[in-house]
């Protein structure tokens, strides 16, 4: 997982404003007592980091895919 969809992830779980709160603000026990601004700057791989998040959170098991992003359909359908 990259930087940017941990972020999608948080923005669409929790909105783009209070997920950065979240970010700056929230202790994880997960990923060694840091926030998540603290634990991304450190190296720490985004989806240890978003699972932290998550558990913390409570976000249900359904939800920490993220939400279902409908495919573009860029030109002709293909049969």
């Amino acid at each position: 997982m990259r930087i940017s969809d941990f972020w999608r992830l948080m923005d669409d779980e929790f909105g783009a404003g209070y997920s950065r709160v979240l970010g700056g603000s929230l202790v994880l026990a997960g990923v060694g007592g840091r926030t998540a601004d603290q634990a991304l700057a450190a190296g720490v791989n985004p989806r240890d980091v978003w699972l932290a998040v998550c558990d913390v959170q409570d976000v249900p098991e359904e939800r920490r895919l993220g939400r279902d992003i409908k495919p573009r359909h860029n030109g002709p359908d293909l049969v």
